[in-house]
């Protein structure tokens, strides 16, 4: 990433942990524990989170390795603290996946959910994360497949309508298949092969799905800062009408890329 590119991707994180949550936490109820499966997390390993968030995945891995077993890293104030909050007993830290504040070969399973895509440069971001996993442990990885998440690349599309260049969205590093396990290949790591990985979140209507967009998460929430007023209602409306107009509850299934590979 550029300088430029990382400025705007700790903007479009510098919101409050309620607002992640509304946007992402949803799904980390299915996704957590199906990342932590293909991770091997069980009692008695060491792990790290890199790029904790507020603490949706961690929580799964001090729920099945022990709190005391678990350190969390994010570069977000805010995420820290909600992650500590919500995690007694888990070393969080502050900090970034480029240069992790750990001794070698601390951990048995190092992970990192939904981050790769915005790490600054993600082949230092995941050497790191393997030169604090001891040797035989996993190195692991999830971003999402942009390609079966139509809800998702509903936003891509239609805040292309404004600006085209919102429509690359769903060309970020991890999105595509093979692109996780060239990185953990680059990054050193040996044996990394591929699955799919899904998750699900449940939705009350539109208004509940376009929630998270107004409070400025995620990229998509950061070009909705740059707009005016009217520019705005504007691209609501072109989401709801691409959607269908959902006025009551639905399910949106989504689908991660997981790849592991060994230390």
């Amino acid at each position: 990433m550029t300088n430029d590119e990382t400025n705007r991707t700790r903007a479009a994180f510098d919101v409050p942990a309620t607002a992640y949550q509304k946007l992402i936490g949803r799904y980390l109820g299915t996704l957590a524990p199906a990342f932590a499966d293909a991770a091997g997390v069980v009692g008695g390993l060491r792990v790290l989170d890199v790029g904790c968030g507020p603490g949706g995945l961690t929580r799964e891995l001090a729920r099945r390795a022990g709190p005391a077993a678990v350190s969390a890293l994010d570069p977000s104030e805010s995420f820290v603290q909600a992650c500590a909050a919500a995690n007694p007993g888990v070393d969080v830290r502050l900090g970034v996946a480029e240069e992790l504040p750990f001794e070698d070969a601390t951990f048995d399973v190092t992970l990192a959910s939904l981050v790769v895509g915005f790490m600054t440069d993600p082949i230092a971001g995941v050497r790191e994360m393997a030169r604090v996993t001891r040797p035989g442990g996993t190195v692991a990885l999830c971003f999402w497949n942009y390609a079966e998440m139509p809800l998702l690349r509903t936003l891509f599309t239609t805040a292309a309508r404004f600006d085209p260049a919102q429509g690359a969205e769903d060309r970020r590093l991890g999105t595509r298949d093979g692109e996780l396990v060239s990185v953990l290949r680059a990054a050193g790591v040996a044996d990394p092969h591929q699955q799919i990985i899904q998750a699900t979140a449940e939705y009350d209507g539109f208004d509940d799905w376009w929630s998270p967009v107004p409070l400025g998460v995620g990229p998509m929430g950061l070009f909705y800062r740059s707009l005016d007023e009217v520019q705005r209602e504007q691209w609501r409306e072109l989401a709801r009408d691409a959607l269908g107009a959902p006025d009551g509850p639905f399910r949106s299934t989504a689908q991660a890329w997981c790849a592991c590979g060994t230390v």
